[in-house]
């Protein structure tokens, strides 16, 4: 659980990074920092998906 919270302090940290140094209005700027936290967190999650069945 612990590493789902780290993950998730992560995407905030660099998406709130990302919406503050993107160009455009403060409404495109919050979208993209929404869409990236977004994009980070269920990539992620797909990936952890996905590996959980890998036998190693």
């Amino acid at each position: 659980m612990i590493h789902f919270l780290y993950l998730i302090g992560f995407a905030l940290f660099v998406s709130v990074c990302f919406g503050v140094y993107s160009a455009g209005t403060a409404k495109e700027r919050l979208w993209y920092g929404a869409k990236t936290f977004l994009q980070f967190v269920g990539i992620s999650l797909l990936i952890a998906w996905v590996l959980y069945f890998i036998p190693f």
